[in-house]
Protein backbone atom coordinates (compact mmCIF):
# COMPACT_ATOMS: atom_id res chain seq x y z
CA UNK A 1 0.00 0.00 0.00
CA UNK A 2 2.84 2.39 0.82
CA UNK A 3 4.44 1.77 -2.57
CA UNK A 4 1.15 2.47 -4.36
CA UNK A 5 0.71 5.75 -2.50
CA UNK A 6 4.31 6.64 -3.34
CA UNK A 7 3.77 5.98 -7.05
CA UNK A 8 0.53 7.99 -7.05
CA UNK A 9 2.23 10.86 -5.24
CA UNK A 10 5.11 10.85 -7.75
CA UNK A 11 2.68 11.12 -10.64
CA UNK A 12 0.67 13.83 -8.90
CA UNK A 13 3.86 15.81 -8.24
CA UNK A 14 4.77 15.47 -11.92
CA UNK A 15 1.27 16.65 -12.86
CA UNK A 16 1.39 19.64 -10.51
CA UNK A 17 4.77 20.73 -11.87
CA UNK A 18 3.70 20.23 -15.49
CA UNK A 19 0.57 22.35 -14.92
CA UNK A 20 2.56 25.16 -13.32
CA UNK A 21 5.16 25.08 -16.11
CA UNK A 22 2.30 25.38 -18.61
CA UNK A 23 1.08 28.48 -16.75
CA UNK A 24 -1.90 27.10 -14.87
CA UNK A 25 -2.54 26.09 -11.27
CA UNK A 26 -2.85 22.34 -10.62
CA UNK A 27 -6.47 22.60 -9.43
CA UNK A 28 -7.37 24.55 -12.56
CA UNK A 29 -5.88 21.74 -14.63
CA UNK A 30 -7.84 19.18 -12.61
CA UNK A 31 -11.04 21.14 -13.23
CA UNK A 32 -10.41 21.16 -17.00
CA UNK A 33 -9.88 17.39 -16.80
CA UNK A 34 -13.01 16.94 -14.70
CA UNK A 35 -15.10 18.77 -17.29
CA UNK A 36 -13.56 16.93 -20.22
CA UNK A 37 -13.86 13.55 -18.52
CA UNK A 38 -17.41 13.74 -17.17
CA UNK A 39 -19.29 10.46 -17.51
CA UNK A 40 -22.04 10.28 -20.11
CA UNK A 41 -25.24 11.80 -18.82
CA UNK A 42 -23.52 14.01 -16.21
CA UNK A 43 -24.15 17.73 -16.67
CA UNK A 44 -21.19 20.07 -16.13
CA UNK A 45 -22.85 22.12 -13.38
CA UNK A 46 -20.95 23.71 -10.51
CA UNK A 47 -22.47 21.16 -8.13
CA UNK A 48 -21.40 18.18 -10.22
CA UNK A 49 -17.93 19.63 -10.75
CA UNK A 50 -17.55 20.40 -7.03
CA UNK A 51 -18.34 16.74 -6.29
CA UNK A 52 -15.92 15.49 -8.95
CA UNK A 53 -13.20 17.78 -7.57
CA UNK A 54 -14.14 17.09 -3.93
CA UNK A 55 -14.30 20.84 -3.30
CA UNK A 56 -16.77 23.23 -1.75
CA UNK A 57 -19.23 24.91 -4.13
CA UNK A 58 -17.67 28.37 -3.67
CA UNK A 59 -14.14 27.05 -4.33
CA UNK A 60 -15.32 25.51 -7.58
CA UNK A 61 -16.99 28.79 -8.60
CA UNK A 62 -13.69 30.58 -7.99
CA UNK A 63 -11.78 28.07 -10.14
CA UNK A 64 -14.37 28.43 -12.92
CA UNK A 65 -14.16 32.23 -12.71
CA UNK A 66 -10.39 32.16 -13.18
CA UNK A 67 -10.63 29.80 -16.14
CA UNK A 68 -13.38 31.91 -17.73
CA UNK A 69 -11.06 34.93 -17.38
CA UNK A 70 -8.37 32.97 -19.27
CA UNK A 71 -10.90 32.01 -21.96
CA UNK A 72 -10.50 28.30 -21.18
CA UNK A 73 -14.13 27.94 -20.04
CA UNK A 74 -17.46 29.57 -20.72
CA UNK A 75 -20.78 29.49 -18.91
CA UNK A 76 -23.99 28.57 -20.70
CA UNK A 77 -27.63 28.36 -19.64
CA UNK A 78 -29.12 24.89 -19.78
CA UNK A 79 -31.71 24.48 -22.52
CA UNK A 80 -33.71 22.13 -20.24
CA UNK A 81 -33.71 24.38 -17.18
CA UNK A 82 -32.85 28.04 -17.78
CA UNK A 83 -31.97 28.46 -14.08
CA UNK A 84 -29.15 25.94 -14.43
CA UNK A 85 -25.69 27.16 -15.50
CA UNK A 86 -23.43 24.75 -17.35
CA UNK A 87 -19.67 25.06 -17.73
CA UNK A 88 -18.05 24.22 -21.06
CA UNK A 89 -14.50 24.06 -22.36
CA UNK A 90 -13.75 26.68 -25.01
CA UNK A 91 -11.63 25.99 -28.07
CA UNK A 92 -8.62 27.52 -26.25
CA UNK A 93 -9.34 25.35 -23.22
CA UNK A 94 -9.57 22.20 -25.36
CA UNK A 95 -6.25 22.99 -27.09
CA UNK A 96 -4.50 23.79 -23.81
CA UNK A 97 -5.79 20.60 -22.18
CA UNK A 98 -4.79 18.54 -25.22
CA UNK A 99 -1.18 19.79 -25.09
CA UNK A 100 -0.90 19.24 -21.34
CA UNK A 101 -2.53 15.80 -21.59
CA UNK A 102 -0.01 14.69 -24.23
CA UNK A 103 2.77 15.57 -21.79
CA UNK A 104 1.01 13.52 -19.09
CA UNK A 105 0.55 10.55 -21.41
CA UNK A 106 4.28 10.53 -22.09
CA UNK A 107 4.92 10.37 -18.36
CA UNK A 108 2.37 7.57 -17.97
CA UNK A 109 4.11 5.58 -20.69
CA UNK A 110 7.25 5.79 -18.59
CA UNK A 111 5.76 5.34 -15.12
CA UNK A 112 2.77 3.19 -16.09
CA UNK A 113 4.45 -0.23 -16.05
CA UNK A 114 5.70 0.33 -12.49
CA UNK A 115 2.24 1.54 -11.48
CA UNK A 116 0.62 -1.59 -12.93
CA UNK A 117 3.20 -3.87 -11.30
CA UNK A 118 2.64 -2.31 -7.86
CA UNK A 119 -1.13 -2.39 -8.24
CA UNK A 120 -1.16 -6.02 -9.40
CA UNK A 121 1.10 -6.99 -6.51
CA UNK A 122 -1.23 -5.26 -4.07
CA UNK A 123 -4.28 -6.99 -5.57
CA UNK A 124 -2.54 -10.38 -5.45
CA UNK A 125 -1.49 -9.80 -1.83
CA UNK A 126 -5.04 -8.84 -0.86
CA UNK A 127 -6.42 -11.99 -2.51
CA UNK A 128 -3.87 -14.10 -0.65
CA UNK A 129 -4.74 -12.38 2.64
CA UNK A 130 -8.45 -12.85 2.06
CA UNK A 131 -7.92 -16.52 1.26
CA UNK A 132 -5.78 -17.05 4.36
CA UNK A 133 -8.37 -15.26 6.48
CA UNK A 134 -11.16 -17.50 5.23
CA UNK A 135 -9.08 -20.63 5.78
CA UNK A 136 -8.01 -19.62 9.29
CA UNK A 137 -11.63 -19.00 10.33
CA UNK A 138 -12.65 -22.52 9.41
CA UNK A 139 -11.86 -24.82 12.29
CA UNK A 140 -12.55 -28.50 12.30
CA UNK A 141 -13.50 -29.85 15.71
CA UNK A 142 -13.98 -33.55 16.12
CA UNK A 143 -17.60 -34.49 16.65
CA UNK A 144 -18.46 -36.11 19.91
CA UNK A 145 -21.22 -38.62 19.60
CA UNK A 146 -23.48 -38.57 22.57
CA UNK A 147 -25.54 -41.55 23.44
CA UNK A 148 -28.95 -40.45 24.61
CA UNK A 149 -30.41 -43.69 25.71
Amino acid sequence: MAELRYQIRKFLRFSENAARQAGIEPQQHQLLLAIRGLPDGASPTIGVLAERMQLQHHSTVELVDRLVDRNFLCRLRSTNDRRQVLVKLTHDGEEFLQRLSLHHLEELQSAGPTFVKVLNSLIDDSRDSASESVNSNVTHKPRKDKNHG
